[in-house]
């Protein structure tokens, strides 16, 4: 069973990140917040077992119905869905 792998950086609060190993975007997105040093916590969707999964779709589908990657939650408040640079520096600042 899989759950959410850690990347380790500063702590700017629980953030989230639901992506797919494959999707340019969510490599985008991890790359970015790399890049700001941010700690965060994301889990590859499609490389989960199937007995897990509906348990990470219902979380995601909490935030971003449509279930589309990336989604990015952070601090249980604010949800980024897809590669906005601009937005996720804007509220990792």
């Amino acid at each position: 069973m899989r759950e959410f792998e850690k990347v380790s950086g500063k702590n700017k609060g629980s953030i989230i990140l639901f992506a797919l190993s494959t999707c340019v975007w969510c490599k985008k997105t991890k790359k970015l917040l790399e890049e700001l040093n941010v700690g965060y916590s994301y889990i590859d969707m499609d490389l989960i077992d199937e007995d897990v999964k509906d348990k990470f779709l219902n979380q995601l589908k909490q935030w971003n119905p449509s279930c589309s990657y990336p989604t990015l939650v952070i601090n249980d408040k604010d949800c980024i869905v897809g590669f906005d640079e601009e937005k996720i520096r804007k509220v990792l600042k």
